[in-house]
């Protein structure tokens, strides 16, 4: 960690104005520019992490998680400095760096495994969801438009349930007949069921990428293991199979199953078991930031965000080294 400091504070004074810390360098004793310095240190550290620099937030926030490594394996190359403005510059490359740094210890190939999220990055609803359950619901009596019942839904599905973490247990079948009732005002169970029955076909959802058999095809035949870690109920095992795309994975980590849900890490942890890899050799992509890249990154796996990091499964096997 030392050696590593100090890379880091040699490049933070040769390219935060120069002129100026040559000046400060005649009014500071040592210990005091040792604490500027690990003040500057500490707010790109922040910065980093938390992916609020307006001045390439995606950036940023993709690569927190592996500048860290680098920090604490001395091989940062990675410039930094910290303005006035607590603005961070000189990031443009560490992406790229890294990925070189990767390739430099494992061959082209960079993971030896892909973690997918499910829902928002494998698939999606067919149709908005607010939609489906005002169609449904209207032979029932639900009244309510899609934007109420998009209100609706959106503030009882962000409440605790029941005191737990642990919203999809089993088939959790208690917990979305709260959120049907919560967000359309309609607790007849003959309307829960047959909503809940549709959301386990294949005509409720579709693929988000076009590509991702040919893709995923390509990525298991260059030896890289395939795994979807998800947020759902039991459902899911027959939904991929109704999907006809069940045999793209090598293994399923449901928070249903593993008693666990993203953010947590135990559930990265467990689908990196089942696959038979270490955490830093997996990569996970979903679209939640929260749920799924900084989960990942708390259980030591790499993560890119769907949707802004990366846009399809072709971008992901390449940045992985896969030719599809």
């Amino acid at each position: 960690m030392g050696n590593a400091l100090k890379i880091l504070r040699t490049r933070f004074v040769s390219f935060y104005n120069p002129k100026k810390q040559r000046r400060q360098r005649k009014k500071q004793s040592e210990s005091e520019r040792e604490e500027a310095m690990a003040l500057r240190i500490s707010k790109a550290a922040t910065l980093l992490f938390s992916g609020r620099n307006p001045q390439g937030t995606n950036r940023i926030a993709r690569t927190g998680a592996l500048l860290s490594r680098w920090i604490s394996s001395a091989s940062s190359s990675a410039v930094l400095a910290d303005d006035e403005s607590r603005e961070i510059y000189g990031l443009g490359s560490v992406l790229k760096e890294y990925e070189d740094y990767r390739r430099s210890l494992y061959g082209e190939i960079t993971h030896k495994a892909l973690l997918v999220d499910a829902v928002g990055t494998l698939l999606v609803p067919a149709q908005p969801t607010a939609q489906i359950y005002k169609n449904i619901g209207e032979k029932y009596g639900v009244e309510y438009s899609e934007a109420e019942i998009l209100t609706r839904y959106r503030r009882a599905y962000q409440k605790p349930w029941g005191g737990s973490h642990l919203r999809y247990v089993n088939d959790a079948r208690p917990f979305w007949q709260y959120i049907v009732t919560a967000s359309t005002g309609c607790s007849d169970s003959q309307y829960f069921e047959e909503l809940y029955s549709y959301f386990t076909t294949e005509k409720a959802w579709r693929l988000c990428d076009p590509d991702a058999e040919k893709v995923f095809k390509a990525i298991k035949e260059a030896g890289v293991k395939v795994a979807i870690v998800s947020n759902f109920d039991t459902r899911l095992r027959p939904l991929l199979h109704a999907l006809r795309c069940e045999d793209w994975f090598d293994a399923l980590a449901v928070s249903a199953e593993v008693e666990a849900e993203k953010p947590n890490p135990t559930i990265f942890l467990k689908a990196c078991e089942l696959l038979g890899v270490n955490p830093e050799d997996a990569v996970h992509v979903g679209d939640d930031r929260r749920n799924d890249v900084w989960g990942a990154r708390d259980a030591g796996c790499d993560a890119w965000l769907w949707g802004s990091e990366v846009t399809s499964f072709k971008e992901v096997a390449q940045r992985i080294g896969v030719k599809v």
